[in-house]
């Protein structure tokens, strides 16, 4: 049945918007005029079947977004429902009355569109890249092959909540540091730009030499008053040619090897390497994907090209007969306790609750290393405020003190 987006006014004369489905638009103008509601505009959204000419799918009106938590919560609704023993089209429709969100909706029905006409669950994800992920699709396909497509889903929502809470508990660790940063470059900017000219300029009359650091903050004064938009420029330049060097191949791996090898960083870049490493290839074993189709999956959320390269070799390895531990072990990305745990996990048996077990270790770690380092970037911005300060007080009293002494 076509599902078709619609603008209309309550008896109030309010706005309303939603989505509806009908037989064809006067039917849909129909039903709005019964629900009490003056239909304005009707659009249809194009469904699965026309997609597949080649008119493509719809995607939701510009302002409409549709974020990922709201995608883990459906997900788990829609595991919860199907739990309970209803059907898939059923458990769509309860998924579509219970969602909020007017483009999501949207989607969800051409969802339950698709599967209307006879198409699976994973055929009718498949139409919607930007919101479901491979790995989404291809443990939704193991659940279906394996008849345990909520249990599947209850674990992809587990899978993305816990993903986005280290994100966001990585992202509040960092927006204080951050904010401080902002302050503190924008207070010496106007002190240097605004506030020391005015003050230098009584030393401008005299013949009397100035002492170096006095001279360096008048010139650094005066090319930051006349030049700021330049400075500006070149940095805003070195930005873009930094974004356009990294998406080449060549600028791409020099960044992921200096990720990888850097002191410092290196080590915190390789546990969350691992820990996403840990967490996806578990859920994707614990859902029934095979180990093969598994790594060709989990190498593309690394974000990183020497990790991808070394799990591509590890797939080729893998058919030749290895373990997943003794090609991990020739690695020298992959950290021993991650080789250990895998390896326990391939000789008990259990390699998907061994992986997730060193998701959760090596998460806790990435909290607490992120933690330790935002607590040390405190104290080194305010010494980092307080020398700079101080040699802008310094650079001022110097000339004042020596015109004192020739006054005597």
């Amino acid at each position: 049945m076509p599902v078709y987006e619609y603008t209309a006014l309550n008896t109030a004369g309010k706005k309303l918007k939603g989505i509806i489905e009908a037989d064809s638009q006067p039917a849909a103008r129909q039903k709005i005029r019964q629900a009490g509601n003056y239909p304005v505009d009707i659009k249809e959204t194009i469904p699965r079947a026309r997609a597949k000419k080649g008119q493509g799918i719809q995607l939701p009106q510009l302002g409409k977004r549709i974020k990922q938590q709201e995608i883990h919560v459906a997900t788990r609704q829609l595991a919860t429902l199907l739990g309970a023993g209803i059907p898939l089209v059923p458990a769509l429709n309860g998924l579509l009355e219970q969602t909020s969100n007017s483009a999501l909706r949207t989607i969800i029905a051409q969802i339950k569109d698709g599967v209307n006409e006879g198409n699976s669950l994973t055929s009718a994800l498949s139409d919607h890249p930007r919101l479901f992920s491979r790995i989404y699709i291809n443990m939704v396909q193991a659940g279906e092959a394996s008849g345990s497509l909520d249990v599947v889903l209850e674990r992809l929502a587990e899978f993305g909540e816990n993903q986005q809470a280290l994100k966001s508990r990585i992202k509040a660790a960092l927006i204080y540091p951050m904010f401080m940063a902002m302050v503190g470059i924008g207070v010496l900017f106007m002190l240097i730009t605004f506030i020391v000219p005015s003050i230098t300029k009584v030393f401008a009359g005299t013949k009397q030499a100035l002492p170096l650091p006095t001279t360096i903050l008048i010139k650094l004064s005066s090319l930051l008053a006349s030049y700021w938009w330049l400075l500006l420029l070149l940095f805003l330049v070195g930005i873009i040619a930094v974004r356009i060097a990294l998406n080449r191949p060549t600028g791409r791996r020099f960044w992921d090897r200096m990720k990888l090898t850097l002191p410092g960083i290196s080590d915190l870049n390789i546990k969350i390497a691992s820990a996403r490493f840990g967490r996806t290839l578990s859920s994707m074993l614990y859902a029934g994907v095979p180990l093969f189709t598994s790594l060709g999956i989990v190498k593309n959320i690394l974000n990183n090209m020497l990790l991808s390269e070394a799990l591509e070799e590890a797939a080729i390895e893998l058919e030749k007969g290895k373990s997943l531990s003794q090609i991990l072990r020739g690695s020298k990305w992959f950290t021993p306790m991650l080789v250990q745990m895998v390896a326990v996990g391939e000789q008990s048996g259990a390699l998907e609750k061994m992986l997730e077990k060193a998701a959760e270790s090596y998460e806790k770690e990435i909290e607490a290393k992120i933690l330790a380092l935002t607590s040390m970037i405190e104290p080194i911005m305010i010494l980092t405020m307080g020398l700079v300060v101080s040699f802008i007080v310094i650079s001022i009293l110097l000339p004042i003190f020596e015109m004192n002494q020739l006054i005597r």
